[in-house]
């Protein structure tokens, strides 16, 4: 029995080889599991959730009945094999065509493509403000940091009209007093210069008189006639007929505009960071001639 033990406790060439080569098998094979078996690493096996590999990028089993559904409008279990295939094959080629764009950088060259992957990025900025329910606090506050936004939109109408320089006095004055427009034109030899159109909306009166005849023809009540204003073609009189100012609302009218312009806000907010942030991260090389 001693002789045995100490048969067993004898260091042998032999025996620690074939130990040190089992250790080597076993430890080969523990990591070509691990290596084979990693999320990201090559497989033949198509996982569960998809419905192929290509290039060992899947195409998504949800994906593929949602355009099994939009396609033939049928779900797996009753649709034919043509089918199935018509609809898996037309994945396929979408994945092969997408992959060579990429390897193309068709993203870097097509406006397109371009700004499609902008706007992907605006709204994933975008989600949380778009997504989010502010308090009804919150919403107040911002009303009425911004009341001016919140009110009916004015109306006016207003003519300009044009007579000789010699005969714009007599023709505000006949205005003022109450005298038709129409009238006022024919008898002091002046004419409508059509600048405008009935009744307009503030900012449509705007945009036709410009910035200097809206304001003087906005702080005119109806029936009132600005001074005369001299231009090329003769002396202006703006002459409002009508004129309805903005009428305020209050926030329960204005509530949802409020909530949307919070949104926005919010929106605007977060893309002027987000995109300080990528400046931050990013190496820009600038031309020399367009450098600030």
């Amino acid at each position: 029995m001693a002789s045995d033990w100490r048969d067993i406790r004898k260091v042998s060439p032999r025996r620690s080889l074939v130990l040190m080569a089992l250790g080597a098998i076993i430890g080969l094979g523990v990591a070509g599991y691990a290596l084979f078996t990693a999320k990201g690493t090559s497989t033949l096996v198509v996982p569960p959730e998809d419905v192929a590999l290509v290039n060992q990028q899947p195409i998504s089993r949800s994906d593929f009945l949602i355009q099994l559904q939009s396609l033939f409008s049928v779900d797996l279990a009753h649709s034919s094999p043509a089918e199935r295939q018509k609809v898996l094959n037309d994945m396929i080629r979408e994945e092969l065509f997408v992959q060579r764009a990429k390897e193309l950088d068709v993203a870097g060259a097509d406006p397109d493509v371009r700004a499609a992957m902008v706007n992907a990025v605006e709204q994933e900025i975008a989600a949380d403000a778009i997504t989010s329910q502010p308090s009804d606090e919150k919403l107040r506050a911002f009303y009425q940091a911004n009341r001016s936004r919140y009110a009916s939109e004015g109306t006016m109408t207003v003519r300009d009209l044009v007579f000789p320089a010699d005969r714009a006095s007599e023709a505000a004055t006949a205005l003022k007093a109450g005298a038709p427009a129409n009238a006022v034109l024919a008898r002091f030899g002046g004419h409508d210069s059509r600048r405008t159109r009935d009744t307009e909306f503030y900012f449509a009166a705007k945009i036709h008189l410009g910035d200097r005849d809206f304001a003087m023809a906005r702080a005119l009540p109806g029936g009132g006639v600005s001074t005369p204003l001299a231009e090329a073609d003769g002396t202006h009189l703006l002459y409002v007929a009508q004129n309805k100012p903005p009428v305020p609302m209050d926030f329960t009218q204005a509530r949802d505009q409020v909530l949307a312009d919070y949104r926005a806000d919010a929106i605007a907010r977060l893309r002027v960071g987000d995109e300080a942030f990528f400046r931050k991260r990013a190496n820009i090389l600038i031309a020399r001639d367009l450098k600030p």
